[in-house]
């Protein structure tokens, strides 16, 4: 097997308490800069507003729409391409007005005026009203909550109960990292922005129950060593396969943030900064909380 750290020996859990800091003071500036906004800043599937596809006679780049909407008034406006039969369509998706057909013909005007000679044609209009964006917001806030029960579920069967709360503990770390980082950079939370959270805490607790399972392990075979050291050798043993399992994933999510457009900018923004959060918290966040709950209530060990 390809290992790239060999016979390692690094204290990780010597710099917990700094650790510890590092993600607390993260923390709270992402959820000052939440508060200092006003709120997160929700795009329009949460918010309402309308969908207008529209269909252009001459192909046009979604980066040149976007800055015209933009010039009309409409900076943060979603712009998509729409590909079906051989037809391509953009889809422009904008906050909702008092007067809708009013603000579309002001948005053709716009465009007809920044694209002349070529006419756009609107295919549909679809309304998105701020009822069915608070249901879907609960809706998203909903399944993250189910996701993290059926997490502790899990790992308090294969595990054990402080295992499961180490684990959730790690996960939480994570999302709202993420999400202060959203709230500082101002990005909007769309959904999938949201599918990228749960694709975070899937990722993070894959890599969080290696690392447990190597504890189980040395639990087991290393009984004269405290547990600290036990849980130090673990992370020592899986690093090498960390290392590697997050430097491929990151390698695809860096070619999906720089070359995939900026329909899923936020969305590959969103796992870049999971992948990495997300295997920082597996070594400094779910581990040394179990370290600093052994110390405070010891785990009974039995007798071979």
């Amino acid at each position: 097997m390809f290992t790239i750290f060999k016979n390692t020996h690094y204290d990780f859990q010597g710099k917990r308490r700094i650790a510890f800091f590092i993600s607390a003071s993260l923390i709270i500036i992402g959820l000052v800069a939440t508060v200092l906004r006003g709120g997160p800043n929700y795009s329009i599937d949460f918010t309402g507003g309308l969908s207008i596809v529209l269909r252009f006679e001459q192909h046009v780049e979604e980066s040149d729409v976007r800055a015209a909407m933009g010039e009309l008034g409409f900076p943060d406006a979603e712009v998509k391409l729409v590909i079906g039969r051989g037809q391509e369509d953009l889809m422009v998706r904008i906050p909702e007005a008092a007067d809708a057909d009013a603000q579309i013909e002001s948005i053709l005007s716009g465009l007809q005026a920044a694209f002349p000679g070529n006419e756009a044609a609107v295919r549909s209009v679809e309304a998105v009203g701020p009822k069915i964006g608070h249901e879907l917001r609960n809706a998203a806030i909903l399944a993250i909550i189910a996701s993290l029960f059926f997490i502790v579920v899990y790992i308090t069967w294969r595990f054990q109960y402080r295992y499961a709360i180490a684990a959730i503990a790690a996960l939480t770390h994570d999302v709202l990292i993420v999400f202060g980082l959203f709230s500082i950079l101002n990005l909007q939370i769309s959904l999938a922005v949201v599918a990228a959270f749960l694709t975070i805490v899937g990722y993070s607790l894959n890599d969080t129950i290696v690392v447990f399972d190597r504890i189980r392990e040395n639990v087991k075979k290393l009984r004269s060593k405290p547990f600290l050291d036990q849980v130090n050798i673990s992370i020592n043993e899986t690093l090498s396969r960390t290392v590697l399992t997050s430097g491929t994933t990151l390698i695809v999510v860096f070619i999906l943030y720089f070359f995939g457009g900026a329909v899923i900018h936020d969305f590959a923004f969103a796992l870049l900064a999971g992948v990495v959060v997300g295997t920082y918290s597996s070594i400094f966040v779910a581990s040394p909380i179990l370290v600093e709950w052994n110390i405070r209530k010891p785990e009974k060990r039995t007798k071979k």
